[in-house]
């Protein structure tokens, strides 16, 4: 059983957005500050379309949280959409062409609609505002057991950061994050970050759209987080799941994924060997996750964003309400939205990693949790004693 869940309510120029996260335990030191940190990072990116230069968003912690400390009671935010007051007191024009990539059409046709911005509103990526903040709540949490979660760009269009071996040093990611943090395209390679924006520069000349890579990395992370028994408690199944919902994200892979598939058994894998009493390994092909079950190494996983559907180029269309052809209508959009989706990606790999270390330490408070998580075994040999002798399955003919 899972012990973390969460929902979002709000429409992309709604009122507000609304989210609701069950789990957190009691103890846990929380305050908008923390949260609208995280918002304004997915505020920022080259890229960016004109709505982020009206958002100013801020987290209003509404329930679950007293004198600072979580609960233990269902968590509530709210964050207010600035650009609400411009389409408040104002009729809105019926949208009937829908645009291709979008859910327009194939939301009409699951829920009927007879306008198709019903479709928009809630599809819209500005939900991921409510994403990010409850993502910032389990960074919190994950941070008091040591773990970090950090991200960066590694591939816009064709433009991509040369790929190497997957790091087992903690040390190697933090760097990347910092440095990553440091330019307008979330890069850590300052030399690619600057053809990065070339690229998008020449993408918005060419009023088009451009998609790319990021990748996420969960540092400090405990082995024995996930398990093999079931489909849906694999580690990786989850963070595969959760991050291919966010918009956009078409492919999803954990450490060396499909590059794997090119490569023989041999060098596909991270061999094993002692460092004292500790089981290491030099490489960390398997991202971190072997079985569904983390290993102890840091957990890399990369999604691909597609380029957003909406173009300031027309794309063909049908107008739903006279059958008859019909260019696209633009909505405003980003010409590039990969370096603000890193802290949306970050979000939902904290939120399962959360989720899954509630799982295996229990526990209602972070009292009760601390001296669980101190007694986790780890990759040592004194922890994984061995029978060493043969046995039987014993069950009955």
């Amino acid at each position: 059983m899972t012990r973390l869940r969460f929902l979002t309510a709000g429409e992309s120029h709604g009122p507000c957005l609304t989210g609701v996260l069950e789990g957190l335990p009691a103890g846990l030191a929380l305050g908008s500050a923390a949260i609208d940190h995280e918002l304004a990072r997915r505020q920022r990116g080259f890229g960016a379309g004109p709505r982020m230069k009206v958002e100013a968003d801020h987290a209003r912690l509404t329930a679950g949280v007293l004198a600072g400390r979580t609960t233990g009671a269902p968590l509530a935010i709210t964050i207010e959409n600035l650009d609400h007051v411009a389409w408040r007191d104002r009729d809105i024009p019926p949208m009937t062409v829908p645009r291709p990539g979008h859910a327009d059409l194939a939301g009409a046709v699951k829920y009927g609609y007879r306008d198709l911005r019903r479709s928009l509103e809630r599809a819209s990526a500005r939900e991921t505002a409510t994403r990010v903040a409850i993502g910032a709540c389990c960074k919190a949490l994950l941070g008091e057991f040591g773990i970090t979660v950090g991200g960066y760009v590694t591939s816009l269009g064709t433009v991509h950061v040369v790929a190497g071996e997957t790091p087992v040093d903690p040390a190697v990611f933090a760097d990347r994050f910092a440095r990553a943090e440091a330019n307008d395209v979330r890069c850590c390679d300052e030399a690619v970050a600057a053809r990065m924006r070339d690229g998008i520069q020449a993408t918005i000349r060419a009023r088009d759209t451009l998609g790319g890579i990021v990748e996420v990395a969960a540092l400090h992370v405990p082995p024995g987080l996930g398990s093999h028994v079931h489909w849906d408690r694999r580690l990786g199944a989850r963070l595969c799941g959760a991050v291919a919902s966010i918009h956009a994200v078409k492919g999803v892979e954990i450490g060396h994924g499909f590059q794997a598939t090119q490569l023989p058994g041999t060098q596909a894998h991270d061999a094993l060997h002692l460092e004292g009493t500790a089981i290491r390994s030099r490489s960390n092909r398997a991202g971190g996750i072997e079985g569904g079950i983390s290993n102890g190494a840091p957990i890399v996983v990369r999604a691909a964003l597609k380029p957003i559907a909406t173009t300031l180029a027309p794309q063909a269309s049908v107008d739903l309400a006279t059958g008859a052809p019909a260019p696209m209508n633009y909505e405003r959009s980003d010409f590039c939205q990969v370096p603000r989706a890193v802290p949306i990606v970050e979000a939902m790999v904290a939120f399962v990693l959360a989720d899954a270390l509630c799982e295996k330490l229990g526990g209602d408070s972070l009292d009760e949790m601390r001296p669980r998580f101190d007694a986790l075994r780890r990759c040592r040999i004194e922890d994984l004693p061995m029978d060493a002798a043969a046995w039987r399955f014993g069950y009955e003919a």
